[in-house]
């Protein structure tokens, strides 16, 4: 079982608390830098009010498959998966694993660019790093994400397109704050 951060802790955090986040990329994403990426996380983490390091890893659908299989026992590919630090690991908030050909396939299919949908995959994870979860607080999470979309400038987000989905295609539910990753 899980019990600690995916990957390798590799930034640093400055006496200013600027973010630094770690990227992994394993599967590009077509209009998106490094630099641009690095410094989306580290708008959406100021807007957030998440404290800490955070890495985040773009990659296919068969890795985030495997991985969706041994944290969460689901044997599908999925979109974004998020893994909550330990509380008692101090300077590091979590793991983000995103699926950049599901991000592709969203991006089409709602109009808007790969790099936005990247966005808003990133921006639910740090929410759900930063302790919201959208299966048991009432909307919390919903609110906090549609306001934080609108301060980053970004289209509708996970939350808002799930609920507009029939009900036999909602989302799993995920455990609040355990190792394993969610969704």
């Amino acid at each position: 079982m899980h019990h600690g951060p995916l990957f390798v802790f590799t930034g640093i955090v400055s006496h200013d608390l600027k973010m630094q986040p770690t990227i992994i990329v394993r599967q590009r994403v077509p209009g998106m830098s490094k630099r641009e990426l690095t410094k989306f996380i580290a708008d959406a983490c100021r807007a957030t009010r998440l404290r800490g390091m955070v890495t985040v890893m773009l990659t296919d659908n068969r890795e985030i498959r495997t991985l969706n299989l041994r944290f969460k026992g689901k044997d599908r590919a999925t979109d974004v998966l998020s893994f909550p630090a330990p509380i008692f690991v101090r300077g590091f908030a979590g793991d983000i694993v995103i699926s950049a050909e599901i991000a592709a396939k969203n991006a089409s299919a709602l109009g808007h660019s790969v790099s936005d949908e990247v966005r808003i995959l990133v921006l639910h994870a740090l929410l759900h790093l930063a302790g919201y979860d959208h299966d048991s607080d009432h909307g919390e999470m919903a609110r906090r994400e549609q306001l934080m979309r609108k301060r980053l400038q970004l289209p509708s987000g996970l939350i808002e397109r799930s609920t507009s989905v029939s009900s036999e295609r909602r989302r799993p539910k995920s455990n609040a704050r355990s190792p394993r990753a969610r969704t």
